[in-house]
Order: C-alpha cells, then sequence, then structure tokens
C-alpha cells in the first residue's frame, strides 16, 4: 500500500499536469491542528501567483472529492523556488556541480546534516564531494534535500 505522500502525489498529478505545470513535489506536514499540504509546482517559464491559485483550486476540489487526508489541513502551493526541495534523484541531474543542503536519515562518515558539491547521478546514487572526500549516497538514505542558491 503506497504511503500518504506517495497517494498524494497520485492524486494531484494529473491536475496539475492538465494545467500544463509540472508537479515538483508533494509534503504533507503533520502539526496536529496546524497541518499543511504544500504541493510545488514548476514550469519552464516559470510561476506566477495565478498559476498558484489556478491550481490550488484544482487541487482543492479534487481532494474535496478524494478526501485522502483525515485532518483539518491548510493547502499552500507554490514554485520549487531558488532553494527548491529535491523529491527524487533525477530532479538533481541538472544541478550537478551545484552546492545541495543534505539531511540524511542517518549519518554517514559522521555527517548527517551537511552541505555538498553534487558531483554526480547514478540511478539511485549520487556522489558528493563533502569537506574535501567524496560520499556516495542512497537517495533512500536522503531525509531532505534541497539546493543552496550561490550569489555570485
Amino acid at each position: 500500500m503506497a504511503n500518504l505522500q506517495e497517494r498524494l502525489t497520485d492524486i494531484i498529478r494529473p491536475a496539475v499536469e492538465a494545467l500544463e505545470f509540472e508537479l515538483w513535489g508533494v509534503e504533507f506536514i503533520r502539526a496536529g491542528k496546524f497541518s499543511t499540504l504544500r504541493v510545488y509546482i514548476d514550469h519552464p517559464e516559470g510561476i506566477s501567483v495565478d498559476n498558484c491559485a489556478d491550481v490550488s483550486y484544482q487541487v482543492s476540489s479534487l481532494l474535496d472529492v478524494e478526501d485522502p487526508i483525515n485532518v483539518e489541513y491548510n493547502l499552500e502551493v507554490s514554485s520549487p523556488g531558488m532553494e527548491r526541495p529535491f523529491f527524487n534523484a533525477q530532479q538533481m541531474q541538472p544541478y550537478i556541480n551545484e552546492t545541495v543542503a543534505f539531511e540524511l536519515v542517518a549519518a554517514q562518515k559522521n555527517k548527517r546534516k551537511f552541505k555538498a558539491e553534487l558531483i554526480a547521478v547514478e540511478g539511485e546514487e549520487l556522489t558528493l564531494a563533502v569537506d574535501n572526500d567524496t560520499l556516495q549516497v542512497n537517495m533512500r538514505d536522503v531525509k531532505n534535500a534541497h539546493l543552496v542558491p550561490a550569489f555570485d
């Protein structure tokens, strides 16, 4: 049985794609009475507030019918932004040689939270340069990862 995040992704993706946007990712953050469903959308030409409103309207209507969440929640729709979170390894491919912040499920080489240069992505395997060392990480071992924007 799929977990809630996978189920939400499966429900939401067709509505987002019908509006000609890419579903970048879905996060459901349980926080008691104030849970949040965050939907990230992307498009080669960028995302506007109106785009977010259109997707929010469609997704909200769809979720009212499907009703996959059994607690009250707020729906947020946004672009991934400059510090875009990564939900899978394939999303990282265009960001080779960029800095990415990682939080791992369990420490590797005494590192659980760190920033690293993304060297390579092969399937689910990530090659990272961190502290003058190379680290191999499987995406299943990544709890969170997001781009660290460079301001030159």
